[in-house]
């Protein structure tokens, strides 16, 4: 295992690890040998009736979150409402986008999200809160990373899936805009029911029945059939170790902390009541649209994800993500970095932020995790040190001005608002 230095190349390099090309005891050759050709998706849906999310009303409310300002966070609501027919259940159409996040997909099923997948920054803020009961800080940061990573600033529109350019882009001509099936910007590796990218001919956004069935395992094993933090910390930590032994290219940044905060949505937010209600099969199959067949890979088919029958959000703001993401991880922890070919992994030595020879340090506090993602999301950040690459600075400007004012009073070191 080398070790990695400070200097890294930029992700526009034409190596598939640019990252560590040219690192002291690092063999390049080897970078060109382990480098597999993708099969990048074909087409992407295209639906020419975009209505955009169903609008709330005053009768249907929800928490009130409306046009990406904070909610009431007053929650315990049935979702969708009794008579809310605007936000009933609608299976997605052969023209419809979805992609590798189930709860952005239950989103749009249920039109929170626009139906076709073409989404905007304001429709993401106020849909975490409005469904889930997510806190209107980590809604915004949530947001702000995932239309960094694959959608337009200008617009604020960005696909829940495949690069829908031409619709999300103010000047398409300016380059794609992958949506959030882009690999090693907002997608990565090691997701719970998603494959890793390099390893699965670029299919990174499509279910998994087996890891679902090998994620319901854990969950059986550990905690008695229930998803909880110490199944999910368990599972997240076989399936970096599962990356490692078979991904060649395997990649775990900074950013991938954001896997465990997804973790654990399983159990603050998917079930009714959130952390009052039970993760259990039912709940987590219909959020991650799952249903048992024999003769599907690993016992599982996928249907459209979707809200279970009788579902209420949680009473109160999901507000621990922070500490939920440290906790899951100190768990199990895990070296940040990644393969050069199979079971060879390379630890970043680098120092940024608050990591240290490759990892969390144990003294790790939940509001450093906090700032280390504020950083994250306005920085100019070398390719190894973030899944977010290629940012420029009007990105980071519309950044900064969408995360200074909810991260105002969370303690971290603010950059200069360009944009006021």
């Amino acid at each position: 295992m080398h070790t990695l230095s400070l200097l890294l190349l930029s992700a526009s390099g034409t190596l598939a690890y640019p990252w560590v090309a040219g690192q002291p005891g690092v063999d390049s050759t080897l970078l060109r040998q382990v480098r597999q050709p993708v099969k990048r998706q074909a087409s992407c849906p295209f639906n020419p009736n975009h209505k955009g999310a169903a609008p709330y009303s005053d009768k249907y409310p929800y928490i009130g979150a409306k046009n990406g300002a904070p909610g009431s966070q007053t929650g315990g609501i049935k979702v969708p409402a009794d008579g809310d027919t605007a936000h009933a259940f609608v299976a997605p159409g052969p023209n419809d986008i979805r992609g590798p996040c189930p709860g952005l997909n239950t989103a749009a099923n249920h039109n929170f999200l626009s139906h076709d997948g073409v989404t905007t920054f304001t429709e993401l803020v106020d849909a975490q809160q409005n469904i889930y009961n997510l806190d209107y800080p980590v809604s915004v940061l949530l947001a702000v990373l995932g239309i960094q990573a694959g959608g337009d600033i200008v617009t604020g529109k960005l696909s829940i899936g495949c690069d829908a350019t031409s619709r999300t882009a103010l000047l398409p001509l300016l380059g794609s805009q992958p949506g959030l099936n882009g690999h090693n910007k907002f997608e990565a590796d090691a997701s719970l029911t998603r494959n890793d990218y390099y390893i699965s001919n670029g299919d990174n956004y499509n279910f998994n029945g087996t890891l679902f069935a090998e994620m319901k395992s854990y969950a059986d094993r550990v905690s008695g059939g229930k998803f909880d933090r110490n199944a999910l910390a368990a599972y997240r930590s076989q399936r970096y170790d599962e990356s490692v032994q078979t991904n060649p290219n395997f990649f775990f940044g900074p950013l991938s902390v954001l896997l465990y905060g997804a973790a654990s949505f399983l159990y603050e937010l998917f079930p009714s009541y959130g952390n009052e209600g039970t993760p259990d099969l039912a709940t987590i199959s219909s959020f991650f649209g799952a249903v048992q067949d024999s003769s599907a890979p690993g016992g599982w088919r996928h249907v459209p994800e979707r809200i279970p029958d009788n579902w209420f959000n949680r009473r109160t703001p999901y507000t621990s993500t922070v500490e939920e993401i440290l906790a899951m991880y100190l768990q199990y922890p895990k070296i940040f970095g990644g393969n050069v070919g199979r079971n060879n992994f390379n630890a970043l030595s680098a120092p940024f932020g608050i990591l240290e020879n490759g990892t969390l340090p144990a003294n790790t506090k939940p509001a450093d995790i906090l700032c280390l993602l504020y950083q994250l999301g306005t920085s100019v950040v070398p390719s190894s040190l973030s899944t977010v690459t290629d940012l420029t600075g009007a990105i980071l400007d519309w950044s900064v001005g969408k995360l200074n004012p909810v991260f105002k009073n969370a303690g971290c070191v603010l950059k200069p608002d360009q944009t006021k």
